[in-house]
């Protein structure tokens, strides 16, 4: 594949100006390569289906490699992952090897002294074949923090089957045409749009993409440094988002519908054809394929952008998106955690990364195994894009994220305004 070059040195570059404080010192050096026996714990957030026989897979296959090095595994629901990590990390007794999201979550880990700086460790593999745009989202103070595994770009996840049962030809590039073929698939007795606002993320994720187009470029890194939601794009996005809302293009119950678990879920409704669409990162076709009847992928599954929306700042045909990562603790076996990091990003386990989550590979020699059209309309445009944003409530860290995201489903429930979008994040930001 065509190394990324804008795009992906731009989800860096937010992610990267998040990052403003001092760095850290790396851990000890204890490790396998002298011949000591080495045991390790891995958390990761993949608790059923293909994504969790990969890792367990992934696992043997390197301790078969590195007989000297034991791995225990714990698979936690994505939801509750950030905070046991968290109370792991503070109590210091974190996994030696975990999911990181990056920005200003990472941040705060970094000038914690709870990372481990991988700058030296990193193998000829993922030197060579992953882009330096996806390194930069883990770079803090010069030092990387974390090895890529993934790269998720957003959009809109839709049932190609219900889209033509309702009428709908192609797929919409404005909001104006979006709102037009939800109004058909209500028509059709179709639900338009699943969320999982049970998990707040979801929901708030809507306000993200509106932000994105109502904000600049700029004004989303300048935020992302100064942490102070004054530009009235911040407004905008939050008026344009209500808009949206107050057309009530969600299914039945979204107040209490899980994201990505069972049937009932958001991405389960699409993967059941209860619900024709879902906003949602690139991870989502593993997630649909694990809960659909057979277990099997979607075969009329397709993906489309996030709309336009006109009089909005940002760049046309900027993307929502993020990389998939891991991290050692300060306080892991170097050399068995890095080597480690590194076996994931060799060409065959990337590759069965991919035929595991659908996801696309960070190892840009394994991207060559993408197959799936809604996969590559995604690389397509990921390509295209002029800049791509992490997602907020990892840029801007988790007190700002949570609050964003709770403010965002009460204003989806009716029991929040606009305005307190706003003032709840900038409050969470002045007590840091």
């Amino acid at each position: 594949m065509t190394r990324k070059i804008r795009a992906a040195a731009a989800i860096a570059l937010i992610g990267a100006t998040a990052l403003v404080a001092a760095g850290c010192s790396s851990g000890s050096d204890a490790a396998g390569g002298d011949g000591g026996k080495v045991s390790m714990t891995f958390w990761h957030n993949s608790t059923t289906g293909p994504g969790k026989a990969f890792w367990e897979k992934t696992v043997k296959d390197f301790e078969a490699k590195n007989p000297n090095v034991t791995i225990k595994i714990q698979a936690i629901q994505n939801e509750d992952l950030d905070g046991k990590l968290q109370t792991a990390l503070n109590s210091g007794s974190a996994p030696d090897v975990f999911l990181q999201r990056g920005g200003g979550k990472m941040s705060a880990m970094v000038n914690a002294g709870q990372l481990m700086d991988i700058s030296d460790s990193i193998g000829k593999t993922a030197k060579s074949e992953i882009s330096d745009g996806a390194f930069g989202g883990y770079k803090q103070d010069g030092k990387t923090w974390a090895m890529p595994v993934d790269v998720n770009p957003e959009g809109i996840w839709y049932s190609q089957d219900l889209f033509k049962q309702a009428g709908i030809e192609g797929t919409p590039t404005t909001m104006d045409e979006l709102n037009d073929d939800i109004q058909k698939l209500k028509d059709a007795g179709i639900q338009p749009v699943a969320v999982g606002a049970k998990d707040a993320w979801p929901a708030a994720h809507w306000y993200y993409n509106f932000a994105l187009r109502a904000c600049s470029e700029k004004t989303l890194v300048k935020t992302a440094q100064d942490l102070k939601f004054t530009n009235s794009c911040w407004t905008q996005a939050g008026k344009d988002t209500k808009a949206f809302f107050d057309t009530k293009p969600f299914n039945d119950g979204y107040l209490t519908t899980a994201a990505q678990q069972g049937a009932g879920s958001s991405a389960g409704l699409v993967a059941n054809h209860k619900a024709a669409m879902e906003l949602m990162g690139a991870w989502d076709p593993g997630v649909i394929s694990s809960l659909t009847p057979d277990g099997k992928p979607l075969s009329d599954l397709g993906f489309f952008p996030f709309p336009e929306v006109s009089g909005g700042k940002g760049a046309p045909g900027s993307m929502m998106g993020a990389v998939d990562g891991y991290s050692c603790s300060a306080k892991a076996p170097k050399q068995a955690c890095t080597d480690f990091l590194n076996y994931m990003t060799e060409k065959p386990v990337q590759e069965a990364y991919y035929k595991a989550f659908n996801a696309i590979p960070a190892n840009e020699s394994a991207q060559s195994v993408v197959t799936e059209p809604y996969l590559k309309t995604v690389l397509e445009s990921y390509n295209k894009a002029p800049f791509v944003s992490n997602y907020l409530d990892t840029v801007y860290g988790q007190n700002v994220g949570n609050a964003l995201n709770t403010s965002v489903v009460n204003l989806l429930a009716g029991k929040g305004s606009v305005d307190d979008i706003i003032s709840t994040v900038n409050q969470a930001a002045a007590k840091g």
